[in-house]
C-alpha cells in the first residue's frame, strides 16, 4: 500500500463530553484522510489524548458533527474514557525514558565486554 493510500484510509473523530451539558458525548470534529491527519495533529499538538480505533471510527465518521454518540456505542466510548484516566503521559514518558536508559547501558555492557574478550 503507498504511502498516499495510507493518508487516505485514515479516519478520525473528536469526541467532547461536558456531564452538565451532554447527555452522551458528541461529535465536534471528523474526517477522513488529510483532514484525519490534521484532526489528530491538532490533539496531539494541544495534549488531547488520541485512541486508535478503525472500527469505531469508521462507524463515527458516518454521523452528523454535533450529533450525541448513539447508545449502541456507549460501551465502546466508557472503555475509552476509562482507558484515558488511568493514561498519565507523564508517566509513559518516564517509562521510555527509563527503557531508553537501560537499552543505552545494555549497549554499554556489550561494548565493554567485547573489548575484554578482543584483550584476552
Amino acid at each position: 500500500m503507498s504511502q498516499y493510500e495510507d493518508v487516505m484510509n485514515k479516519k478520525a473523530v473528536a469526541l467532547r463530553y461536558d456531564e452538565n451539558k451532554d447527555v452522551a458525548p458528541v461529535i465536534v470534529a471528523s474526517g477522513l484522510g488529510y483532514m484525519a491527519e490534521r484532526i489528530v495533529e491538532m490533539a496531539n499538538e494541544n495534549g488531547v489524548p488520541v485512541y486508535e480505533d478503525n472500527s469505531l471510527a469508521t462507524v463515527l465518521t458516518q454521523l452528523d458533527l454535533g450529533t450525541a454518540i448513539p447508545e449502541e456505542l456507549y460501551q465502546a466510548i466508557v472503555d475509552i474514557y476509562a482507558y484515558f484516566l488511568k493514561y498519565n503521559p507523564e508517566k509513559k514518558r518516564e517509562a521510555e525514558e527509563a527503557k531508553a536508559r537501560a537499552a543505552a547501558a545494555d549497549e554499554e555492557d556489550e561494548e565493554s565486554e567485547e573489548g575484554e574478550e578482543e584483550e584476552g
